[in-house]
């Protein structure tokens, strides 16, 4: 398993100011607005301000709690009893089309922020160096939205929340992929309890994310459709809307280093 830990930032000219802000931005919602999920208020607050492809594909916000349509009944531990499972959706903004860029700021735990923030501090301040900040800041918002289209598409009817800023930073990957092919990228790798760190180039370990996303989506098409999870689809949507606009929004400036790719 690889598990990057940071990369080669030589040549770098600026101060990756929109990265931090943005990681800065996600730790705040997460603890004041989602109260990591561990209160009533902070899950009413996920809920609501998750996108829903249903509530997109309709215009509807769903406001009360909803059964998964076709999900297998799951077991009370406490009565024993067979039950369908629930959604306990709540009211999210006026107009519910804002859940689009809302949910680009929400996680769905500790790991799900921490993993997503360290890619996005590993990957995202060389791409911001290049094309600037606020074009980094337009390219990684459409990216995020791209995503999220790309998983309302694959199941419009859908009544599972999806959140993260998973696809926006997948967007980042795709763009690293193609401007940074050959940047040092040092990785944990494990071997049961043990590990080590080697360094491999960026096209060997985002090659292999954007693999595993694939295979992950293919895997997942033959499981029940609504049983939440990772949105594989959004992964894939941003990683390759990434791959596409960092041809318009990147800069012919030269870098210091020698692994810049023109």
């Amino acid at each position: 398993m690889l598990f990057p830990i940071g990369d080669d930032n030589q040549g770098r000219l600026t101060t990756p100011i929109v990265v931090y802000t943005i990681i800065a931005i996600n730790l705040a919602v997460f603890l004041l607005l989602q109260q990591a999920g561990q209160t009533p208020q902070g899950e009413r607050f996920t809920y609501g301000y998750s996108v829903i492809p249903h509530e997109i594909t309709t215009g509807t916000d769903l406001t009360a709690p909803v059964v998964v349509p076709g999900a297998p009944p799951t077991i009370d531990r406490r009565t024993g009893r067979r039950e369908q499972p629930v959604i306990p959706e709540a009211p999210g903004p006026n107009p519910i089309y804002l859940t689009l860029l809302t949910s680009m700021f929400m996680h769905g735990g500790w790991l799900h922020l921490l993993g997503n923030m360290l890619y996005l501090w590993i990957f995202g301040d060389n791409i911001e160096d290049n094309f600037g900040h606020f074009r980094f800041l337009l390219f990684y918002l459409i990216c995020g939205l791209v995503a999220a289209f790309a998983q309302i598409f694959a199941d419009p009817t859908s009544i599972i929340p999806s959140l993260g800023a998973s696809g926006a930073i997948a967007g980042v990957l795709g763009a690293y992929l193609i401007m940074f092919p050959r940047n040092r990228v040092r990785n944990l790798v494990f071997f049961g309890f043990f590990f080590t760190t080697i360094e491999l180039p960026a096209v060997i370990v985002l090659g292999f994310w954007i693999v595993i996303q694939i295979v992950q989506q293919y895997m997942s098409s033959f499981e029940f459709a609504q049983s939440g999870g990772v949105a594989y689809m959004a992964h894939i949507g941003g990683f390759v809307s990434g791959l596409l606009l960092c041809f318009i929004f990147r800069s012919n400036r030269q870098r210091r280093e020698p692994f810049y790719y023109q």
